[in-house]
């Protein structure tokens, strides 16, 4: 009695893959603190310190303004602010912003191996494209979102899982790629995958980072391209 060969296995189509922007993939953050600096130097706080502007890295700039118009007591709307900021940061921004060589690296492995591929920011989408297009990244990276256009930005997963809908994707075969505890956790909570690269060094043991798949402790300086992409193509073990 004959058997029939038995078919071989469909190979799984390339994992979706969302990143972050500031931090993760560029390295923008130093704009962004001047642009703050400016700011409330303009209204009336002359000492705002680089260890002051680490706290809000990987919380939306609109969140990050309505907690320090409190801190400070700046009586402007949040809308002004918001305004400022974006006008002053996005000057430097194109003046110059620099992509992080292994995470371009990454970005053309994985468009070359056909990865659905998104950008997720708590930037303003104006923020986003600039940096894009004055990186080049916006050839590759074309799916934007920012927090400007959902309820919640992070730690809550609404622009991870607005991601994966423009991306038709589900957001368990997503994964996202983080700098940021809040980015890390709102990955979490969208049921996704997460590669972290703690921007902040001292931020690498905050328990959010514990659900990340994949962690570089040691930042951009550890990440390299191959080693992310190893890891995504290893088979996905469920939860016992």
């Amino acid at each position: 009695m004959s058997t029939s060969p038995t078919p071989p296995a469909t190979p799984a189509p390339p994992a979706p893959v969302i990143f972050d922007l500031d931090g993760t993939l560029v390295d923008s953050e130093p704009n962004y603190y001047e642009a703050g600096r400016r700011l409330l130097a303009g209204y009336g706080v002359p000492d705002f310190s680089w260890e002051h502007h680490t706290r809000f890295i990987g919380i939306g700039t609109r969140e990050t303004l309505e907690v320090l118009s409190r801190e400070f007591g700046i009586d402007a709307p949040v809308e002004e602010l918001l305004e400022g900021q974006n006008r002053t940061y996005l000057e430097l921004a194109r003046a110059h912003t620099a992509v992080f060589p292994e995470m371009r690296a990454f970005v053309e492995r994985l468009a070359a191996a056909g990865h659905p591929m998104a950008v997720a920011s708590g930037s303003s989408r104006s923020a986003i494209e600039a940096v894009l297009a004055g990186t080049g990244l916006d050839a590759l990276l074309t799916t934007l979102v920012s927090a400007e256009e959902v309820a919640h930005g992070k730690p809550e997963p609404d622009v991870f899982l607005e991601a994966a809908h423009r991306l038709g994707a589900d957001p368990g075969d997503c994964v996202v790629l983080e700098d940021a505890a809040p980015g890390a956790l709102a990955a979490h909570r969208a049921g996704m995958r997460c590669i972290a690269v703690p921007y902040v060094a001292a931020t690498a043991d905050d328990p959010a980072f514990t659900s990340a798949g994949l962690l570089f402790k040691g930042g951009q300086g550890e990440f390299t391209a191959r080693a992310a992409y190893d890891w995504l193509g290893q088979p996905v073990r469920s939860s016992p």
